[in-house]
């Protein structure tokens, strides 16, 4: 049989393969040796149950690293690791900073930017949906430190709207950790930290941005620290009187008592007196037809609830000629006017948050991440600029009709509704029986409290 010569082919094919896979047995070993290596001497290993554990390297991408759970023959599992559960096990140990976001949205399809009103969508609410989706965040709103410089309404959009939060770090635990993750510190360097501006971009909806981060002190509220708040109020001219809104624009400047300025929340709000700083009004340089486009920028230390409105509101009565510029000190006189007079506020979609200034906040923008959101925004110009360029289209389509009844229309034109001067008018809720002045609703709130 030995000197069979198949027999002899067979065996030394066989001492062959089995030297073979020797070879391959010793690289695994190797690889083995230096993958336990390397998994010893990382500080984040998390056991996760007896046949199971969890590790992150923290040398390499977290963002990636952080997604994979091994079983125990080694395959990756990703199925299991969802927003809840294993995702905040993972996340909690993990290095944190806290920091400082800067905001874009175009408000058009929110309910205002706070999420507590329980109306969706919000714009806190997409943005906390893209936090947890990009595994920056674990935790609620509490745990996270989390502020918001301002609340704006449903519909009004922001360039400068600042949040703050403590989100995961990709730097080292500070030397004082003993093992654990610490919180990293405002002054610590951000080179090699995650690239929070373009991550959290590709996961939000087209009207909202991030468009830059800044480190920030762990103690730093993002509504108590804020210096200022800048709005601006965009409005085409029509017939408007610009020199005498601007005129009476002026008289908002300085401290007063804003309470005939905006929507009285007597139960949570107790003073009413603001401080504004500046007051301008300008043309905007885009026209259209015999139009032209203006815009109102106001700038205070803080507003109250619809002030920006109610403000704008008055002042187009003014530059339309139905009330005169002194109707802003007798509103702003609470001795004089104790009741708001009923009007309506100015419309919420031209309004837009243009800035929050702070103290030593410096946001950083990586330059892949800047020249994303430059793409972006001029795709999404291009886009609104077709959609008007259509609407425009169907208008000159009607001008042949509109040409048609424009002698029946000179002849059978109604009246506008007559004006009703403001000092004239009922005040808000006296057709109901029921007091307006601050001190009477909250003597109101006071009694229905004691029969409880």
């Amino acid at each position: 049989m030995e000197g069979n010569p198949n027999n002899i082919e067979l065996i030394n094919s066989l001492q062959a393969e089995v030297e073979s896979l020797r070879e391959r047995i010793n690289q695994l070993e190797t690889e083995k040796a230096k993958l336990s290596q390397k998994l010893s001497g990382c500080v984040c290993q998390k056991n996760a149950g007896s046949d199971r554990s969890l590790s992150v390297d923290c040398t390499s991408s977290i963002g990636e690293m952080e997604m994979l759970k091994l079983n125990k023959i080694g395959t990756l599992n990703r199925s299991k690791y969802k927003e809840s559960g294993d995702h905040t096990m993972a996340l909690h140990h993990l290095p944190k900073r806290h920091v400082a976001l800067k905001v874009m949205y175009f408000g058009q399809r929110f309910y205002g930017f706070a999420s507590e009103a329980q109306m969706d969508p919000t714009v806190e609410s997409e943005i906390f949906k893209a936090l947890y989706k990009t595994r920056l965040v674990s935790g609620d709103k509490k745990e996270l430190q989390y502020s918001r410089c301002g609340r704006t309404d449903k519909g009004v959009s922001s360039v400068g709207q600042v949040i703050s939060l403590s989100l995961r770090s990709n730097l080292k635990e500070t030397s004082t950790s003993n093992g654990y993750s610490a919180e990293i510190s405002a002054e610590e360097s951000c080179d090699g930290e995650l690239d929070y501006v373009k991550i959290l971009n590709r996961a939000l909806p087209n009207d909202i941005r991030i468009i830059g981060w800044s480190p920030a002190p762990t103690d730093f509220n993002a509504r108590f620290n804020c210096l200022s708040r800048e709005y601006k109020y965009f409005f085409w001219r029509e017939n408007l009187n610009i020199m005498a809104m601007e005129s009476a624009g002026k008289r908002f400047i300085g401290e007063h008592d804003f309470r005939n300025f905006c929507k009285m929340d007597a139960a949570n709000v107790h003073n009413y007196r603001r401080y504004i700083t500046s007051f301008e009004i300008f043309s905007c340089n885009e026209r259209y037809g015999d139009d032209e486009l203006w815009a109102m920028k106001i700038k205070g230390s803080a507003f109250l609830w619809h002030q920006i409105r109610c403000m704008v509101a008055v002042l187009f009565m003014i530059g339309q000629g139905l009330e005169s510029s002194n109707v802003i000190d007798k509103l702003l006189d609470i001795e004089r006017t104790a009741r708001k007079p009923q009007y309506k506020m100015a419309p919420e979609i031209p309004l837009v948050l243009q800035s929050c200034e702070f103290d030593d906040l410096k946001f950083k923008c990586s330059s892949d991440a800047k020249q994303a959101l430059r793409a972006h925004l001029e795709k999404e110009c291009r886009s609104y600029k077709l959609e008007a360029a259509i609407f425009h289209e169907a208008l000159l389509s009607c001008s042949s009709t509109f040409s048609d009844s424009s002698q029946l229309n000179s002849r059978t034109k109604k009246k506008g509704p007559t004006h009703i001067p403001l000092m004239s008018r009922p005040t808000e809720l006296t057709l109901m029986n029921l007091s307006a002045s601050y001190e009477e609703r909250r003597a109101k709130l006071a009694a229905s409290r004691s029969n409880k």
